[in-house]
């Protein structure tokens, strides 16, 4: 079999192929999700600069239409911030109820209610 140049390897050490401009992230990188519709990036900056010194704020847009998504990502400078951030898990922001943790604990697991899971 012939290599093909430019395979799956692409170059990256990085387990998830992405490397972020600001290094290790893990535990600096909030997940903001259930967002309002019109929230922007500006409208998340400001109710998370509260917690600490922010270096990105960014709410997920559609590549196609421009329109948000309903989640983004705000990458704080120290964990401790980034830790602050989640004390309350179900912020209001732009006037809605929203939901935050830190990125790379992963999606937020559903609550167990009476020994079922909720859909």
């Amino acid at each position: 079999m012939a290599s093909i140049p430019g395979g799956l390897s692409s170059g990256s050490s990085s387990s998830s192929g992405f490397q972020s401009p600001f290094g290790d992230t893990t535990f600096t990188k909030v997940f903001v999700g259930g967002l309002a519709w019109e929230t922007h990036s500006e409208t998340m900056r400001l109710y998370f600069e509260q917690f600490g010194e922010i270096l990105e704020a960014v709410v997920i847009t559609d590549k196609n239409t421009g329109r948000s998504k309903g989640y983004g990502f705000v990458t704080f400078r120290d964990p401790e911030s980034a830790e602050k951030a989640c004390i309350d898990p179900a912020p209001i922001i732009d006037g809605r109820r929203a939901n935050c943790n830190l990125a790379s604990l992963g999606r937020p697991r559903p609550v167990l209610s009476f020994g079922k899971k909720l859909l």
